[in-house]
């Protein structure tokens, strides 16, 4: 049976949210929450408890340290038998490559968005093209989890900004162009797709746009049959 819910959770305010300069002397998985970041993460689980009450809950979760941390938090409230959890590092963040100083880290963002998110490869990292493959073979793992006997009522993913966009644009066969006009989620916010009548999933959420329209789409230009 499908679980319920799908529910996607990007990870607190972590010490890269807030400054760039460590990005030169830390690598991006060891970066730790915030202490906003933990309170943050403190609310979201409260937040999903209130919404699930006593289901059952499969969490998945990104391997980097802000994301197992933001784990923590949130499972705190939920009753041991409630839930179990996996780390699954196909999940993690888009990679940035190594050491970069805040200037390198600048110059990226900027070419990023000048270039186009999707395609655009960080130097000794990914683009967002590589993390939609890896997401993309997370499903088939997904999806045979959910054909297990007594898979939990709900599936939670614990991840990052990048990577719920990319989920997203995967699950519901999005354009390249319809991705790069969305944003990421904010710290700890809830992405919410739900089972309706017919099995399949709905978006419940709203997703926040960017205001840029260089990213219109280009319509495509069918030939005619051989």
């Amino acid at each position: 049976m499908k679980p319920n819910r799908i529910i996607l959770i990007r990870h607190g305010e972590s010490e890269g949210n807030v400054n760039k300069r460590i990005y030169a002397k830390k690598a991006d998985y060891k970066l730790d929450l915030t202490e906003k970041g933990r309170k943050e993460a403190q609310n979201a689980g409260y937040q999903l408890q209130q919404l699930l009450r006593e289901e059952s809950v499969f969490f998945y979760v990104s391997p980097l340290y802000r994301t197992r941390e933001t784990f923590e938090q949130i499972a705190v409230g939920f009753k041991h038998d409630q839930f179990k959890y996996r780390e699954e590092p196909r999940l993690r963040e888009q990679e940035w490559g190594h050491l970069k100083s805040e200037d390198e880290c600048d110059r990226i963002d900027r070419e990023r968005d000048e270039y186009g998110t999707f395609y655009y490869r960080i130097p000794d990292g990914e683009s967002a093209a590589d993390v939609y493959d890896r997401v993309s073979d997370f499903f088939g793992s997904l999806f045979r989890d959910f054909e297990k006997p007594g898979f939990p009522d709900n599936a939670v993913i614990i991840t990052h900004g990048m990577t719920i966009r990319l989920f997203l644009m995967r699950w519901f066969h999005w354009t390249v162009e319809h991705f790069e006009e969305l944003k990421n989620p904010v710290n700890c916010e809830m992405v919410v797709l739900e089972r309706n009548s017919i099995g399949k999933y709905e978006l419940v959420s709203n997703l926040r746009r960017k205001q840029s329209d260089k990213t219109k789409q280009r319509p495509i230009k069918l030939l005619p049959h051989q």
